[in-house]
């Protein structure tokens, strides 16, 4: 498939904050391509994938599966303009009782994958003249709680990650940028609130609780995050970031704990 549209590749497509930057790119006329490791049809209020774009379901945590994304991706667009690096899991227990299983799971899915993809999708990049690369890091890459250190640790790295991409992928005219979100309305927050990772009582309890701690009081939306990974994408918004860590909490990290 040839066109003249912006192309980006956006992982975790699926759901939460990922479907929304997807709406959010087709609304501004870019083709889609689309990653999950989960069917559409099994992903709560995903609906259908825009007609003028990709879906393609695969765990992209696999080297063999990165190839056989990138190979699919490559068929419909010879070129890249962005990528965004959404795709995550979480493993909301106590470091004791993590096993390595479960710790090198989080570190292939947020970790290994962004990796995998930068390296396979640069030569897109290149015979686009260049792009952006969005990696959707965390507050906890920062600032963190209990009982989620393979998390925090896998967006920490990312987050160095960001840095070192940006420094060696300039020269080919490839800004990377880390977006960093706090609380928001995702499967994966109220999973993890679920597990009684923050705070206590019922789901609607826990988020108020969350809302508490930021200075907006409330959690934030995916649309939200959607706009901030556009911005960062948009070679014509942010064409002079590169290798920058851009917080969106809604003023939780600004406030000091011991207020």
């Amino acid at each position: 498939m040839t066109s003249n549209k912006k192309t980006v590749l956006i992982t975790g497509a699926g759901g939460g904050i990922g479907r929304a930057t997807v709406d959010l790119f087709t609304q501004k006329g870019w083709q889609v391509i689309g990653v999950d490791r989960f069917p559409l049809s099994t992903v709560e209020g995903s609906g259908e994938f825009p007609a003028n774009g990709k879906f393609i379901q695969a765990d992209i945590s696999q080297p063999e599966s990165a190839e056989q994304i990138f190979e699919q991706a490559r068929a419909f667009s010879p070129t890249l303009d962005a990528l965004v690096n959404n795709a995550a899991v979480q493993v909301a227990k106590p470091i004791i009782e993590t096993t390595v299983e479960e710790w090198d799971s989080v570190m292939a899915s947020n970790l290994r994958s962004v990796f995998l993809f930068v390296k396979l999708a640069h030569p897109l990049f290149k015979a686009a003249g260049g792009g952006a690369i969005v990696n959707v890091s965390s507050v906890h890459a920062i600032q963190t709680s209990a009982n989620i250190a393979a998390y925090a640790a896998s967006k920490g790295g990312l987050l160095a990650l960001t840095r070192a991409m940006a420094i060696e992928f300039a020269p080919d005219n490839i800004r990377v940028n880390a977006m960093l979100p706090g609380a928001v309305d995702t499967p994966m927050l109220r999973a993890g609130l679920g597990r009684g990772h923050v705070g206590q009582g019922d789901m609607q309890s826990r988020l108020d609780n969350l809302a508490r701690k930021t200075v907006n009081g409330r959690v934030g939306q995916p649309s939200e995050i959607a706009s901030a990974i556009y911005f960062l994408a948009d070679n014509e918004l942010s064409s002079f970031m590169t290798g920058q860590a851009l917080v969106v909490d809604g003023g939780a990290t600004a406030r000091l704990s011991t207020e």
